[in-house]
């Protein structure tokens, strides 16, 4: 798997696993779970990692938990419809 949401990295038994979107504060979203979870497992599943550290890049935010801006957008997108329909 071609990871674009996170960093991983196997180095001396420790696997070393950064949400990698600083942008948004390391906010994730679907795409960041399913690496997570197949970094995880390719880590949890390795004889030779005996350490397995997560971590966020940048420096604002370890993760801000889900990246609400699609569903913003969506919202935004309906309550502009809304208005243009009202008298």
């Amino acid at each position: 798997m071609t990871y674009q949401d996170i960093l991983f990295e196997a180095q001396d038994g420790v696997a070393t696993i950064t949400i990698n979107r600083p942008q948004v504060m390391n906010a994730f979203r679907g795409q960041t779970c399913e690496e997570l979870i197949h970094a995880f497992n390719r880590a949890g599943w390795d004889k030779s990692i005996g350490v397995i550290v997560l971590t966020g890049a940048g420096d604002r935010a370890f993760c801000t938990g889900g990246d609400q801006s699609p569903q913003s957008a969506l919202l935004s997108a309906g309550a502009s419809s809304r208005r243009s329909v009202m008298p």
